[in-house]
């Protein structure tokens, strides 16, 4: 994939130019980031190829870290509804 194509306002590359951006900042860059992609891309390919373009020679960037957990599926969440929610399980 084109880094053009994967990152069209250059957001992410900025993010590897600021010197010392913190990974808040980057999450909310990452956020604008993906809101700016077009609907026909996918998402996990643009990833896959801006952190092969930035992050293997910046692995402890902040912005690494954040595109490296956006690859990752988020756990499903355990909620409990109901009685049991209410009380707690016996022991």
């Amino acid at each position: 994939m084109d880094l053009s194509e994967a990152d069209p306002k250059g957001l992410v590359r900025e993010s590897y130019n600021i010197e010392g951006i913190s990974y808040g900042e980057c999450g909310s860059i990452f956020i604008d980031w993906v809101l700016s992609l077009p609907a026909v891309v996918n998402t996990p390919d643009c990833i896959r190829a801006l952190l092969a373009h930035y992050g293997i020679p910046n692995p402890d960037h902040p912005m690494t870290k954040v595109l490296t957990e956006a690859l990752t599926a988020p756990e499903h969440p355990k909620r409990r509804g109901g009685r049991a929610a209410r009380f707690p399980s016996n022991p």
